[in-house]
């Protein structure tokens, strides 16, 4: 797995303006993408959903790449992207591919909280109230759910959760992108456990993911870069 890169501020002077350039771009053919893929499952137009879905993730990556963010955080949108693509085939092995590539994206964020993320005493309660959720969210729509995917599905919520957790630590917009994550991967699961569902409830999925990945990775750029709002050094833990 790539390691951790923090630009710094001599290497993030010197960048070509073509990268900025290159960076805004990107940033807006991202955007075209997301109220595409919004407007075509609003519209119940599939095709463009088809198209538009591969392009989200890949986009953000490019542009993050672009900016001269770390490679573990263009790691963890490629495995994004590789989990919507995944899940685009209507098949069980398909579903549980693609809930494994998120889980690795998963794994690159809490990697990236645990080197740019500050420590504060917010931290525990925060802990607490998304361990609540995470055993009430999972309680509830167990016996919903194919019997096949329980487990799975359960190991890949605590993955998440710990992810959503810990995402405060970078700062407000990645705390508000992996709560806006569990939100998105709730509105699956509770369609997986055939609750009642919102109209168009792929529309709102979308919604909330789209948000997710895009103020993650934002909330990850301010952190490193020595101009954000976040540590640009790992803080030691406080035990």
């Amino acid at each position: 797995m790539s390691p951790v890169h923090a630009p710094g501020a001599g290497e993030r002077a010197t960048r070509p303006p073509a990268a900025e350039r290159a960076a805004q771009v990107l940033l807006v053919a991202f955007a075209t993408a997301v109220v595409g893929d919004l407007g075509s499952l609003l519209a119940g137009w599939e095709p463009g959903h088809l198209v538009c879905k591969p392009l989200l993730l890949l986009l953000l990556a490019a542009h993050v790449a672009a900016r001269g963010g770390p490679r573990l955080l263009v790691v963890a949108l490629l495995f994004g992207w590789g989990g919507d693509v995944l899940l685009l085939v209507d098949a069980d092995a398909a579903f549980l591919a693609g809930m494994g590539s998120f889980a690795a994206g998963h794994v690159c964020y809490l990697l990236l909280f645990a080197r740019y993320g500050s420590t504060r005493a917010r931290g525990a309660w925060l802990a607490a109230a998304y361990a609540v959720a995470l055993v009430a969210t999972v309680a509830a729509l167990w016996g919903g759910l194919p019997t096949e995917l329980r487990i799975p599905v359960a190991g890949y919520s605590l993955l998440l959760t710990a992810m959503a957790c810990r995402a405060s630590r970078i700062g407000w917009a990645a705390g508000i992108g992996g709560a806006l994550f569990l939100l998105s991967d709730t509105l699956i699961a509770t369609g997986l456990a055939d609750w009642p569902q919102l109209p168009r409830p792929d529309f709102w999925v979308m919604l909330t993911y789209t948000a997710a990945q895009a103020l993650l990775a934002h909330g990850v750029l301010r952190a490193v870069s020595p101009r954000g709002d976040g540590p640009t050094t790992p803080e030691p833990e406080r035990r």
